[in-house]
């Protein structure tokens, strides 16, 4: 291929890429600028706080991720008990419900004066008490039921590959059940474990709605705070870089994991093994220990939901909601076309013959949705701050101001969310046939015309599937809209945040709600999409 013809894919793929460079060059660039002297007050007596907090949180979530996970994985997969075929399924339902949402209807609910422990006074006299729910163990708990289908997608993935047949050449070998799988499935399915523990670990350090509700210091409550309470923006950058390095880390292991997992699927038209079955006690123990998982992450909290809601509509259901539904949809199907479109063009240009700079610019393009919405949110408004400095140096009497729009609001979201299109969008590329395009451009079709009059209709259910994870994500995403919005445009997660930050937890429930509801339709088509699978 010649240059020209390579340049158009490679130009175009380092053009969508630029949000989240900009953004990753504003943290580096902006983090060397901080006030000294605050910035060693914050190395001395705030970092060190944080950094432990953050720490102790990120190994708790990860460490009762990974019972939760493994445990419920294998039981489904590999072992039959009443309500298997269910829980299967509805064990993923918690992804519907964002963390913070989790959170307040566990403070709201398990707090001293709630009325779970209020009604447990009652029963058991006035000197019964529940381990506090506003503690380090508390925040943990509800973190790792809202991240623990993480590890269960995936294990659970691991061990329907080959988890009974790996039981199976454990009795060969002479090993029983227990042995089996401690011996051999377990250290099968690793790489697949390892990865889901990773993604736990990194949305922990991501998550700013959840600990904000608890009151649970970490890097991100640490970068609001100076942000928005010291009014400094390079020594928010400075967090946001040391909060960075800890997502590298993640996202290395993460990385590594994937690069391990290798998968050996039966033959086509292989019997599948037989699940093991439980004895009677232990298959009852297996329902009660799902059931309650189920409840404690998604039933029970969507039923306070519910009750709360229906309370409060009469009452808080006004014009000013129709304003937050309004422009909670409006954000999230720009957000959704936006990172769709870029998808598009980015995936094109990786097979279009982009070569390695369209390669490294899809990688870079793609690394927002590992970084957390706080760092995103500084990155954006110290890019933007850049640009004005730069407009007014060529000349400008006053700078762009840009910053507390739209645009910059849509600018964190595609740097955010753009991975998350890429994903089916490229999935969809990767099943047309070269020849397909070859064909097309023999006709005289040029690159463009073939992507446009050619590929396009065919990725139409990619492109959907793209269209909607981002506007569902974008609906509940907050650290970004609460950062950088326009002032006075407050969304469903914006009065999510208020409402629990005054201690109205009623008032939230509503907002919420209608959050969860919208989750509810990917987590559908993914268990649908698995299922499917199993039975094929």
């Amino acid at each position: 291929m010649t240059l020209a013809g390579r340049l158009l894919p490679g130009t175009a793929a380092i053009l969508v890429a630029l949000p989240m460079l900009a953004v990753l060059a504003a943290v580096l660039h902006g983090a060397t600028g901080a006030d000294p002297e605050l910035w060693e007050h914050l190395r001395s007596f705030v970092l060190p706080g944080v950094t432990r907090s953050t720490l102790v949180l990120v190994a708790g979530v990860v460490a009762l991720s990974l019972i939760l996970g493994v445990s419920l994985g294998w039981l489904t997969a590999a072992c039959d008990f009443p309500g298997r075929g269910f829980f299967a399924w509805a064990l993923l339902l918690p992804l519907a419900m964002p963390a913070y949402v989790l959170a307040f209807v566990a403070v709201a609910t398990l707090d001293y004066a709630g009325p779970v422990p209020s009604l447990l006074r009652e029963w058991f006299g006035a000197g019964f008490t529940l381990p506090p729910i506003r503690s380090t163990g508390g925040v943990i708990a509800v973190l790792a039921l809202a991240f623990y289908p993480y590890v269960y997608l995936l294990a659970r993935g691991a061990f329907l590959t080959h988890g009974t047949r790996a039981l199976e050449a454990g009795q060969s070998l002479g090993l029983g059940p227990w042995a089996g799988f401690f011996r051999v499935a377990l250290p099968l399915a690793r790489p697949w474990v390892a990865a889901g523990a990773a993604l736990v670990a990194m949305e922990t350090l991501a998550d700013f709605g959840a600990v904000s509700v608890f009151n649970y210091d970490t890097f991100t409550t640490a970068i609001y705070k100076s942000w928005f309470g010291l009014f400094s923006l390079e020594t928010a950058l400075q967090l946001a870089l040391v909060l960075l390095a800890l997502v590298a880390v993640a996202l290395a292991v993460e990385q590594l994991a994937r690069g391990r997992a290798r998968y050996a699927l039966a033959g086509a038209g292989a019997r599948p093994p037989a699940r093991l079955r439980l004895r009677r006690r232990l298959a009852l123990a297996a329902t009660v220990y799902a059931t309650l998982v189920f409840a404690l992450a998604f039933a029970l909290p969507a039923l306070c939901l519910a009750v709360w809601a229906l309370e409060v509509a009469p009452l808080d259901l006004d014009a000013r909601y129709v304003a937050y539904v309004t422009r909670t949809l409006l954000l999230a199907g720009m957000a959704a076309v936006a990172c769709a479109a870029l998808a598009v063009v980015l995936g094109w240009a990786v097979r279009a013959g982009g070569g390695w700079p369209a390669r490294i610019a899809a990688r870079a393009a793609t690394l927002g949705y590992a970084v957390p919405g706080t760092v995103l949110a500084v990155g954006v408004v110290g890019a933007l701050a850049a640009a004005d400095l730069a407009w007014v140096a060529l000349g400008a009497t006053e700078g762009l101001w840009l910053q507390g729009t739209v645009l910059a609001l849509l600018l964190g979201y595609v740097a955010r969310f753009l991975a998350v299109a890429h994903g089916p969008v490229e999935g969809g590329l990767a099943r047309l046939k070269p020849s397909l395009a070859e064909a097309a451009r023999s006709f005289g079709l040029g690159r463009l015309a073939v992507l446009l009059r050619v590929q396009l209709p065919l990725l139409r259910a990619g492109i959907g599937t793209a269209l909607l994870l981002v506007f569902v994500d974008v609906m509940k995403e907050m650290p970004i809209t609460l950062m950088t919005r326009p002032f006075g445009w407050d969304t469903l997660a914006v009065r999510v945040f208020e409402m629990t930050a005054e201690g109205e937890w009623r008032r939230a429930a509503l907002p919420s709600l209608v959050i969860t509801l919208a989750g509810l339709v990917p987590v559908v088509l993914l268990t649908r999409r698995i299922e499917d699978a199993s039975r094929g």
